[in-house]
């Protein structure tokens, strides 16, 4: 879902030629808005799963720190945003912030502790052990 909405969706809709800005801008700020509440929900089962059955440290710093970073788009950056995205829609000329460039950040900074939570998990899991060989089997 993060690599859909966020690197995926979200640029290319600004690719497209025929949607103006202002529309462009409230998709994006309506389908943030849904995500957030998602990935809250996504969050708030990953901590159970990871820290209920006491999980690796590292799968547990992993978590938090997804779940950081969720807490900080979800609670004081998309509220940022969506202020922005507001005054422009209404017409007001904004002058350039860093808050974009720090929801892509983070977005990628996500991207990577998930991954990282989900290969320790595996190997917790016992995803590289291999059954061993058969007799007479190649």
């Amino acid at each position: 879902m993060l690599l859909g909405v966020s690197f995926l969706a979200t640029p290319v809709k600004f690719q497209a030629p025929s949607l103006e800005l202002d529309v462009a801008l409230d998709v994006g700020r309506v389908t943030f808005d849904i995500f957030s509440k998602i990935e809250l929900g996504l969050a708030a089962l990953l901590v159970i799963a990871t820290f209920f059955p006491r999980a690796p440290r590292a799968e547990m710093v992993f978590t938090a720190v997804a779940v950081l970073v969720v807490s900080i788009q979800a609670f004081w950056l998309l509220p940022v945003l969506e202020m922005r995205v507001e005054a422009v829609i209404s017409g007001e000329p904004l002058p350039p912030s860093p808050h974009h460039l720090a929801y892509t950040v983070l977005e990628a900074v996500k991207a990577v502790t998930l991954v990282a939570v989900g290969l320790v998990a595996l190997f917790r899991l016992g995803w590289r052990v291999r059954p061993e060989k058969v007799a007479g089997s190649l």
